[in-house]
């Protein structure tokens, strides 16, 4: 998947994307991962991580959102994907579907350091 693709892809799914695709088209770093993993899966760990981010007051952008989206993909299987910003401290997750021809969510996280390696089963 190429750069330009993937900014293709990121419409409006969610309040992130429009940022992500910012990120992504000033250079930002992304990668998308081979493996799949069911959507109901992704929404209890990144429901998880939603509640550590407003417990830590970190911000977020779109983050409830792509839960939401993700509990609805019920058992679907997604492919996990991330952008990093070059300059600015964000982190895109992406989550596209399983040909990884379209994005069903996105979602913003800022940090200090590198972000998490993704759930088991994605590459």
């Amino acid at each position: 998947m190429t750069r330009d693709e993937l900014a293709r892809m990121l419409g409006e799914q969610t309040r992130a994307c429009g940022p992500a695709r910012d990120a992504l088209t000033a250079g930002g770093t992304f990668i998308v991962w081979d493996g799949l993993l069911p959507a109901d899966c992704l929404a209890h760990t990144y429901r998880t991580r939603l509640r550590i981010t407003q417990r830590r007051r970190q911000p977020t952008l779109a983050l409830a959102s792509a839960v939401n989206l993700l509990c609805a993909a019920a058992e679907e299987p997604l492919r996990i994907g991330r952008i990093d910003a070059a300059d600015k401290p964000w982190t895109f997750m992406l989550f596209l579907n399983a040909a990884a021809t379209s994005v069903l969510a996105c979602a913003g996280v800022t940090g200090s350091g590198p972000p998490a390696e993704p759930a088991t089963g994605a590459k």
